[in-house]
C-alpha cells in the first residue's frame, strides 16, 4: 500500500472512532457555550477531537495533529493532520443534520487527502479515485446561473454579501464550510464562498474539490492558501467569476 493509501486508511479509522463516540453522546454533549472568539463549542467538539486525535497519534505517531479545539495559534508543522471535530457546531446544537467531521492530511500547507463525514446524514466523502468520480452534473458558467453556498457570514462584508445575493441565481447558507465544499465536489452546488476560513474548516473539502477538477481560489485570484480571508471554489471559470464579483467591491474595513 502506498503512503497515501496508508494515511487515508488511518484517517478513515480515526473518523470511524469519532463518529462511534458521537453516536453514544447524550443530550449534555450538545449543550453550547461560547469561546472567546464568540463561536459556539460543545462537550462533543472536545470529546470527538480527543478520540480522533488519539487514534491518529497511535497509528501515525510521526504526524502531529492540529485540531480546532486545541490549536495554539502557532505555525502549522511541515506535515500534519488538520481536524475539525464538528464543522457546523451551531447546526449540531440545534439538532440540524448539517454538520460534519472533517479531517485532512497536509504537507507543506497543501491538503493531500481528506475525509468528510456527516453522521446525521449517513454520508461520507473521501479522496481517492474510486470514491471520487468526476462530477457529471451540469455546471453553471456564469454567476447569474449559479447556486452558491455562502458560509462565514457572522459579521463583516455586508456590501459584498448583498452584491452576491443580488447577482447569483440562488444562495444557500448551510453553515458548514466542509459540506459546502463537498457540495461543489459533488455538483449540488455550483460554487461556494467561505469567509475567514480556518485551515481545519476547509482542508479536507479543498482536497476533494481539487481532486475532481475544481478550482479553489483565495484572495487576488491565487490558488487558495491558509490565511486567505476568502475561499471560492467551483469550476475554474465560475470560481474566477465569483471571486471577481466578490472583490469588485471593497470590504467595509478596507
Amino acid at each position: 500500500m502506498s503512503e497515501t493509501g496508508a494515511l487515508l486508511d488511518v484517517a478513515e479509522r480515526a473518523v470511524d472512532a469519532g463518529i462511534a463516540r458521537l453516536a453514544r453522546a447524550g443530550e449534555g454533549w450538545s449543550a453550547r457555550r461560547f469561546k472567546a472568539s464568540g463561536e459556539e463549542v460543545t462537550a462533543a467538539d472536545l470529546e470527538v477531537e480527543e478520540v480522533i486525535s488519539a487514534v491518529l497519534r497511535r497509528r501515525s505517531p510521526y504526524v502531529p495533529v492540529v485540531g480546532e479545539e486545541t490549536a495554539d495559534g502557532t505555525a502549522l508543522p511541515p506535515r500534519c493532520w488538520l481536524l475539525d471535530p464538528i464543522d457546523g457546531t451551531m447546526n449540531f446544537t440545534r439538532d440540524s443534520p448539517f454538520y460534519a467531521v472533517s479531517l485532512a492530511y497536509v504537507e507543506d500547507r497543501l491538503p493531500r487527502l481528506g475525509v468528510v463525514d456527516a453522521p446525521a446524514l449517513g454520508r461520507r466523502w473521501r479522496t481517492g479515485q474510486q470514491s471520487c468520480p468526476p462530477r457529471s452534473s451540469p455546471v453553471a458558467r456564469t454567476v447569474d446561473e449559479a447556486v452558491i453556498g455562502l458560509t462565514g457570514t457572522g459579521s463583516g462584508d455586508p456590501q459584498r454579501i448583498g452584491l452576491l445575493l443580488s447577482t447569483a441565481y440562488r444562495i444557500r447558507m448551510h453553515g458548514a464550510m466542509s459540506l459546502d465544499l463537498v457540495g461543489v465536489a459533488e455538483g449540488w452546488l455550483d460554487a461556494c464562498v467561505c469567509l475567514r476560513p480556518k485551515p481545519w474548516d476547509v482542508a479536507a473539502g479543498t482536497a476533494l474539490v481539487r481532486e475532481r477538477g475544481g478550482a479553489v481560489l483565495g484572495a487576488g485570484g491565487r490558488e487558495f492558501a491558509f490565511g486567505s480571508p476568502v475561499l471560492v471554489a467551483g469550476h475554474p471559470t465560475l470560481a474566477r467569476a465569483v471571486l471577481g464579483l466578490w472583490e469588485s467591491r471593497p470590504a467595509e474595513d478596507e
